[in-house]
């Protein structure tokens, strides 16, 4: 291993929650470097997990001998602006990728609320969007290449490897390293946003008509309260938009989702008898408001207040009935959570790992302020609630489940295991993580 690889001895991901010290971490400069690291640590009984911008709240990136960042691979290799297909390298960050995508006059059709993740780490723990009609990240996937731990790459396509691309795409860091990755992109789109409050049983009333009839919906509950905020947005060319004007944009998605949101969860983190009067603060905050911008400008915004965060995936057909649920366990509760629970739908996809394989999907996620006191009480109560439905954790959000739990819920589970003992027989990207959730 070439010195200039090692970067650190340390780690601590986004929220705080996951820290790893007296490692190695290392950034190859090639893939030519990273194959032969793999090599190298294989042969010496080493374990790597691969990295990416850290915004897992569970260990699924914590490592205890060697992490791999893939910080230096992070370009766009290949674009075909005709047939929308695009390769870029692992490490591209989502925002440097929507960035690059809009000079080329395209779109990632969907995206999840931030875009501050790799788009290798995005992939493998599922992030998701919200639309009744698209999936997951992952789903735009077409084609990649692996690094395997005996530093060979492996092509996967729908011809080459298929069974390996129906897995890698949710693959958990756990069948290789991504090294490149080939997405189906759209003609460059926009998005007309309509936000605005209501009340939280109006809006599940609603919520399967409204998501057939808008191609992306979403809502946020603010517990505590009776009052949600909604957003309902609509696909649109791009030659008729109306964004909002900078001091707007600057108030609500600056001053008052971040700063004074901020300051508003501190406060009921130091005195948490003001959580409750503050959450009707916060849900009275947001003002309504119309605008329409290029897509990923509104599908995504800042996310600057640290959380903790849980979310389920669970059947369409049961999802309001899960909410309704974790509303009256709230509401009879003496907890007092000071952050919105998010709720999203999207559709089925045929990945071997992803929360939302072989049935359309609704989301439910729940925060807490980072050392909350309630929260151990607050997510058992949902992961109850969802397990009645067969209920699915974010691969990248805080779970209690274990190997067990999952194959039960994924009727590909050993599918995916045997393509692990293939891939990576000697285990050199497992982690305590892993073997928890995969055996």
């Amino acid at each position: 291993m070439r010195a200039s690889q090692t970067v650190g001895t340390s780690w601590r991901n986004w929220a705080g929650n996951q820290s790893a010290s007296g490692i190695e971490v290392v950034a190859p400069r090639s893939v030519e470097e990273l194959t032969r690291f793999l090599a190298d640590a294989t042969a010496t009984g080493r374990r790597v997990r691969p990295i990416g911008s850290g915004h897992s709240f569970t260990a699924i990136g914590r490592p205890d001998d060697v992490q791999l960042r893939l910080d230096h691979l992070d370009r766009v290799l290949r674009a075909d602006a005709a047939t929308g297909l695009v390769t870029v390298q692992a490490g591209l960050r989502l925002s440097a990728l929507n960035r690059a995508l809009d000079t080329l006059g395209l779109a990632l059709t969907n995206l999840g609320d931030i875009e501050e993740q790799t788009f290798a780490g995005a992939i493998s723990t599922g992030t998701h969007g919200t639309g009744a009609r698209f999936g997951g990240i992952a789903t735009q996937v077409r084609g990649l290449v692996l690094a395997l731990p005996d530093g060979s790459t492996l092509t996967c396509t729908p011809t080459e490897n298929p069974e390996v691309l129906a897995a890698a795409r949710v693959g958990l860091g756990a069948l290789g390293v991504l090294t490149e990755v080939t997405l189906q992109t759209v003609p460059a789109f926009g998005l007309r946003a309509r936000e605005g409050g209501g009340r939280v049983e109006e809006t599940m009333e609603r919520f399967d008509a409204d998501a057939d009839a808008t191609d992306h919906v979403e809502f946020y509950w603010f517990p505590h309260t009776d009052r949600v905020l909604t957003k309902h947005n609509t696909r649109v060319p791009v030659d008729d938009l109306e964004p909002l004007a900078p001091l707007r944009g600057w108030w609500d998605d600056e001053l008052l989702s971040n700063t004074v949101f901020g300051a508003l969860v501190g406060a009921g983190s130091r005195v948490p008898a003001l959580v409750r009067p503050l959450a009707r603060v916060s849900a009275a905050a947001l003002s309504p408001r119309e605008f329409s911008d290029v897509s990923h400008r509104v599908f995504t915004s800042p996310r600057r207040v640290r959380f903790e965060e849980m979310e389920y995936a669970v059947p369409r057909e049961h999802g309001m009935d899960v909410l309704r649920e974790l509303v009256r366990v709230v509401g009879r509760s003496d907890w007092r959570v000071a952050v919105p629970v998010e709720v999203r739908v999207a559709a089925a996809d045929d990945i071997t790992l992803s929360t939302a394989s072989g049935r359309d999907t609704v989301y439910v996620a729940v925060h807490t302020a980072p050392g909350s006191p309630d929260r151990a009480a607050y997510f058992a109560a949902l992961e109850a609630i969802a397990a009645e439905v067969g209920g699915r954790p974010h691969w990248g959000k805080l779970h209690t489940l274990g190997a067990d739990d999952l194959r039960a819920r994924y009727p590909r589970f050993e599918e995916f295991l045997a393509l692990r003992d293939r891939l990576d027989p000697t285990r050199t990207l497992d982690n305590p993580h892993l073997a928890r959730v995969l055996g």
